[in-house]
């Protein structure tokens, strides 16, 4: 019983880390593009792709949070939302995705009485892409992306904000404002 208990509880405890993972970030700036021209912004054309939830993909909370997020982050870096009417410099485009994932635990060294045996975890994954366009040349600037485990976010509306603003600051923390 005491090895059954045991892995029941390095199953739990790998869950809940699986949970809280934290959220790798990285980005890409075009080489040789100098920020300080851009002034305004706008939003590029809608993602045609879902995102492969439907609880995202039917959440009009969601996509309002992100763009809220996104359009904060871009204020406090000085850029202006283009008026209505009026060629922006730079076009905003997202795209988020969610993927059930599986992470495969090594057996604990400390299992003795009775046999190791090593763990699987499912858990889902969430990937957020910004991608930022010059209007001028049509060409991706920079792109930032955000990826972790959003498991038992998705149905948590607070938690899934949280998740959204810390996604998109981190991300934007890298953006290239001058």
């Amino acid at each position: 019983m005491l090895p059954l208990t045991r892995l029941a509880i390095s199953a739990l405890i790998a869950l809940a880390a699986a949970g809280c993972a934290t959220l790798n970030v990285s980005s890409h700036v075009e080489r040789g593009i100098n920020f300080s021209q851009f002034k305004t912004w706008d939003w590029g054309q809608a993602d045609a792709l879902p995102t492969g939830d439907p609880r995202l993909d039917n959440n009009p909370i969601f996509n309002d949070q992100l763009q809220g997020a996104i359009e904060r982050s871009l204020a406090t870096r000085g850029f202006a939302r283009a008026a209505s009417g009026d060629k922006a410099d730079l076009l905003v485009h997202y795209h988020a995705n969610i993927n059930q994932r599986f992470q495969v635990n090594e057996p604990d060294v400390n299992c003795t009485p009775g046999p190791c045996q090593a763990s699987v975890i499912e858990y889902e994954q969430g990937t957020l892409v910004l991608d930022v366009v010059d209007t001028r040349t049509d060409k991706v600037v920079w792109r930032g992306w955000a990826q972790g485990s959003v498991q038992g976010v998705i149905d948590n509306q607070e938690l899934l904000e949280k998740k959204v603003n810390e996604a998109v600051s981190k991300m934007m923390a890298r953006f290239p404002a001058e």
